[in-house]
Order: C-alpha cells, then sequence, then structure tokens
C-alpha cells in the first residue's frame, strides 16, 4: 500500500506564507518541527484531514530550499511524501534503479528516505512508514486535536509539471513499483501524482489538489505558496 500523505512547500516568508494557506483552506497549524534545523530551515505543519501540508522557509544561506527558491523564481513546491507499509522493500530496490538516496531516518514509528531529485524528477520524494498507520510523527504527537474540516478534508493529488510528463511518470512508477496510466500514478486512499506539460517556472510541483468539503468557501482553484490549489 502507498499514498500520498504530505506535500511540502518552500516560501522565502513563512509567516506571511502561513497566513495565506491557512486562510485559503480555513485550517490551522498544528505543528512546528524543531527537527528541520538540520536542514537550515524552520517550518508549519498543516493538518488538511488526515494528510499534512508543510511550509519550509531557509534560515540560512546554501540550502536545497534556498536554491529551488532562485531556481523557480519564488514560492512553490518542495518535497511529497508518501505513505507506505512496506518502506525497507522499496528502499532495497533503488541501488538497481540508480536513485540515491539522501537522507534516512528509522525512529521506530516513523521511518523516512529521501530520494535524490535528480533521479527521480520534479521534486524531492520521500518514502515513509508510520507505526500505527494512522500516526504521523512529522505533524507531531497531537496533531489530530489541530485538524479543521469546515472548508476541506484531505488532500487528494498533487500535479507536476514535466518537461516530458511521460517520461517522468514512467520513471516515477518505476522508482515507486507501481503503475503509471500514461501521465497518471493513480496511488492508495484516492490518492494520486499527475504529471503535465512544465510551464516557464520549469520542472517541479505545480498544483495541489485538495478535497473540498464546503465548495462555496473555496471554489475551484486558488493559489497560494506559489502553487494552485485546486480543489475536487
Amino acid at each position: 500500500m502507498i499514498r500520498l500523505r504530505q506535500v511540502a512547500l518552500v516560501a522565502a516568508d513563512l509567516d506571511a506564507a502561513t497566513a495565506e494557506l491557512t486562510g485559503t483552506l480555513g485550517v490551522e497549524v498544528g505543528f512546528r518541527d524543531p527537527g528541520v534545523a538540520e536542514f537550515g530551515l524552520h517550518n508549519v505543519v498543516v493538518p488538511v484531514g488526515d494528510g499534512f501540508l508543510e511550509i519550509v522557509s531557509p534560515t540560512q544561506e546554501g540550502t536545497t530550499a534556498g536554491r529551488l527558491l532562485e531556481r523557480r523564481g519564488g514560492d512553490g513546491g518542495y518535497m511529497v511524501i508518501l505513505q507506505c507499509d512496506d518502506r525497507l522493500r522499496r528502499r532495497a530496490r533503488l541501488e538497481g534503479l540508480d536513485v540515491r538516496v539522501v537522507w534516512d531516518l528509522d525512529l521506530g514509528d516513523i521511518a523516512g528516505t529521501h530520494l535524490h531529485p535528480r533521479d527521480v524528477g520534479g521534486a524531492i520524494v520521500s518514502i515513509d512508514e508510520a507505526h500505527p498507520w494512522t500516526s504521523w510523527r512529522w505533524a507531531g504527537l497531537d496533531w489530530e486535536q489541530h485538524v479543521r474540516t469546515d472548508t476541506v478534508d484531505g488532500l487528494a493529488g498533487v500535479v507536476v509539471g514535466a518537461h516530458d510528463p511521460r517520461a517522468m511518470a514512467a520513471r516515477w512508477a518505476e522508482v515507486l513499483d507501481v503503475a503509471a496510466d500514461g501521465t497518471t500514478i493513480n496511488l492508495d486512499g484516492g490518492t494520486r501524482v499527475v504529471f503535465q506539460p512544465a510551464g516557464p517556472r520549469g520542472e517541479g510541483i505545480d498544483a495541489v489538489e485538495v478535497r473540498a468539503v464546503d465548495r462555496s468557501r473555496v471554489g475551484d482553484v486558488h493559489h497560494a505558496v506559489g502553487v494552485a490549489l485546486e480543489f475536487v
């Protein structure tokens, strides 16, 4: 089993981006993770149903997030975090696929493996496993107390811009050991990854699909933190 559980966005101004995102979606910050200081970042994690949107922002020079801000000309998508129930099996396949692991951590109740974006394409991809399945340490231990579902109640997908959408979809499918249907990878839990032609900002995360509870509050599409929030 493998599903979309979290999407990370990058912003130059964390406070402004947080206000923009939470105001648009009618949600609230559930956690600020001190662990991201390891990467020269600070962050917020926002529950969206049982999925999560994260915003990271550089606190020092020379970070991967900072280089992405420069390369794409501002705020935007950063990382796609997928939850599976067999991380070690999937991780064991990576060497044979010439995929480099840039970070790997096992805390017992959660483990994560970050893949080099050049070896997958479009974004940093992380393959994570949580015990129990419904938990998510990256969002803190009390994230469920911060869930607000008046407006939205979950993540449905992520849209990635690519110079060759079919080729990138095939590569993600190969790395994740799932099937690609043209330019779409359908995952468990009703989630998916869609690949579309890259725009003027180049390859990267262009949109997040969010399940709307009250469409009158959000309409079809909003833009926040450099991505389109597409409501389904």
